[in-house]
């Protein structure tokens, strides 16, 4: 698992006004919470978070945070955006234990749909019901993404989250829940228009 550290910088003014001043100044207001210490105000580089948060690992990996080297693992909880602008507000990042299990979305990548009997076949939309997945493993097993291969896709398959393949010490607390919470990730089905279309068994036939 690669390493991303964010370099940030302890925030000393609270406030919307001291808010409003860093972000005029360039600068991200943020919050750091969880484990054993006390929540630590902090700002980022607006410039260079913007280049960080194009990134998939941002928002599923374990970010190292480094204030004037010392170094705390975190996970992305929660990010406000402008709601116009081209600029974030706010950022929380809850704090992680080697040794403790967390909970995190992680997103699905979708490979090989164009070389599927699915993708091959006229007519078919292939519809990806699931865009992320949340699981639960310890920090050192998180995966920056969950790969979906959809090689062998057929008209009407479908790929449950039980047929996901999991990195080893990953798990989908879902599935533990029942059946019922087995929901679809992908479904490959004719186009609705089509399906409308075709002619019902023996209409048309000469009689």
């Amino acid at each position: 698992m690669a390493n991303h550290v964010i370099n940030v910088e302890r925030r000393e003014d609270e406030g919307k006004g001291a808010s409003r001043r860093l972000r005029r100044d360039g600068k991200v207001p943020a919050i750091v919470y969880g484990g054993e210490l006390a929540p630590v105000s902090i700002q980022l580089d607006h410039e260079k978070l913007w280049l960080a948060q194009q990134n998939e690992w941002f928002y599923s990996s374990i970010l190292d945070l480094s204030l004037n080297g010392d170094v705390q693992k975190v996970l992305l909880r929660d990010m406000q955006r402008h709601p116009y602008k081209q600029q974030i507000m706010h950022l929380d990042f809850q704090r992680v234990s080697d040794d403790e299990v967390l909970r995190a979305a992680v997103p699905l990548r979708f490979v090989n749909e164009a070389k599927s009997p699915a993708g091959k076949t006229a007519g078919v939309v292939i519809m990806h019901e699931l865009t992320e997945v949340n699981v639960a493993c310890l920090p050192k097993d998180l995966p920056e993404a969950i790969e979906v291969d959809l090689s062998d896709l057929a008209v009407g398959g479908v790929v449950h989250l039980s047929g996901l393949k999991l990195p080893t010490g990953v798990e989908i607390p879902a599935l533990a829940l029942g059946p019922d919470h087995d929901v679809a990730v992908v479904v490959a089905k004719h186009a609705q228009g089509e399906a409308d279309e075709a002619p019902a068994a023996g209409e048309g036939e000469a009689k």
